[in-house]
């Protein structure tokens, strides 16, 4: 019996080979691809944080005579170029053309008001939909320059001149934090759901051209009735086939993981100390990597049971491809379920097929992995997928299936 599954195996592994879009997605995407878009993250991240918080910033004032104290904080800072702009309406119009950066708006008799000891209100206008902005937090800094001035020359007119004594005075209770997690597990749970997701998509990408083409592939060459009437059951045939579809998968996830090995083996030193992904990588040594590989396993098992089964249905590649495509969503959704912060793993999430497995890869990760959670999510994961692979056997020996009009 393993003869034959072996002949099957061969043989069809010889003509996957020979198609190039499978060795694309099956060799060269995860292992070019993956070192590369993490490079060109890194990099983006990088340039991104260091325009942020060095360009110069166009800004406009209204009211600057109101509190001259202000503009003369942004006037000493090279970092900021005050423009005139005639109006409200036109600043906001300028701030979405990126014309400028952002406008304030300064109360009439600020100077006076601030020197009466009483609270004025700065308005401040600015793009508020970029994810990497830093214009709230930059004029924000010079605006707490100068009301720190004011709050000291009216503590200091009361009397309290020591800047200790000042502190104190404004908060006389704070709070020391002592957090108990270490670095790896708080930037794994920030920027630690990534990798699970990207290793499952490679599990079902590497799998799917393999899948299509065995299957409803053999039906348009007519390759399909010939290997029927060889002396192998249907059951070994599909064996075969399955195997050759879970070695594409699987070596597919394997290899974008690798490729990951290798730049943590020779770009991490390269990142910078205060870049996230750095530091994640950093602190992942070989014996996480071993584990994510042993989770990636049932992964791409369950995907080439599961798309071997559609494969089989279809009676052409286009329409094999159709029914596939919908797929991926079995593979994205419960990949992004596991990256949003609310969700956790625990018992009730060990038993989400896919969830578990992207939220297990999280932990380990992180370095906080329950390893009774991890054995459940394991056993769990090769039992679906072999529930799986008995579903498409069945479903293989269906002459309506292998035949459909």
């Amino acid at each position: 019996m393993r003869a034959k599954i072996l002949i099957v195996y061969l043989k069809e592994i010889k003509e996957i080979l020979r198609d190039r879009r499978t060795l694309v997605f099956m060799v060269i995407m995860p292992t070019v691809l993956v070192p590369l878009l993490m490079n060109l993250l890194i990099s983006f991240m990088i340039k991104s944080e260091k325009k942020a918080e060095t360009e110069v910033l166009a800004f406009a004032v209204f009211g600057a005579d109101n509190l001259p104290k202000l503009s003369e904080e942004f006037a000493k800072n090279e970092n900021f170029r005050q423009v005139d702009v005639s109006s409200l309406d036109e600043a906001a119009l300028s701030i979405k053309d990126n014309i400028i950066k952002f406008a304030l708006v300064i109360p009439v008799q600020a100077q006076e008001r601030l020197e009466n000891s009483e609270q004025i209100a700065i308005e401040l206008y600015y793009d508020n939909s970029s994810a990497v902005s830093r214009v709230r937090n930059r004029v924000s800094d010079i605006i707490q320059q100068v009301s720190d001035k004011f709050r000291a020359e009216r503590l200091a007119s009361l009397g309290i001149n020591s800047s200790e004594k000042q502190e104190n005075l404004i908060s006389p209770v704070i709070i020391k934090e002592h957090g108990t997690a270490n670095m790896r597990e708080i930037l794994g749970e920030h920027a630690g759901g990534f990798l699970p997701y990207m290793f499952i998509i490679f599990c079902m990408m590497g799998a799917m051209y393999p899948a299509i083409d065995l299957g409803a592939g053999e039906k348009e060459r007519g390759t399909l009735e010939t290997l029927l009437l060889a002396p192998i059951k249907r059951s070994q045939i599909v064996l075969g086939k399955f195997l050759v579809v879970f070695t594409a998968g699987v070596t597919s996830a394997l290899l974008s993981l690798a490729g990951i090995g290798v730049l943590l083996a020779v770009k991490v030193k390269q990142i910078p100390a205060e870049v996230e992904i750095g530091q994640i990588l950093s602190s992942i040594d070989l014996a996480d990597l071993l584990l994510i590989a042993s989770m990636l396993i049932p992964t791409a098992a369950m995907f080439a049971a599961l798309l071997l089964s559609v494969s089989i249905y279809a009676r052409s590649f286009k329409e094999a491809s159709s029914y596939c495509g919908p797929l991926n969503f079995l593979a994205i959704v419960p990949a992004v379920i596991a990256v949003l912060p609310v969700v956790k793993l625990d018992w009730y999430w060990a038993m989400v097929p896919i969830t578990n497995i992207s939220l297990a890869i999280k932990e380990l990760i992180k370095g906080t992995m329950n390893y009774e959670m991890f054995i459940a999510i394991l056993g769990s994961s090769f039992i679906i997928a072999a529930g799986l692979l008995f579903f498409s056997t069945k479903w293989f020996e269906r002459e309506s299936v292998l035949f459909r009009q």
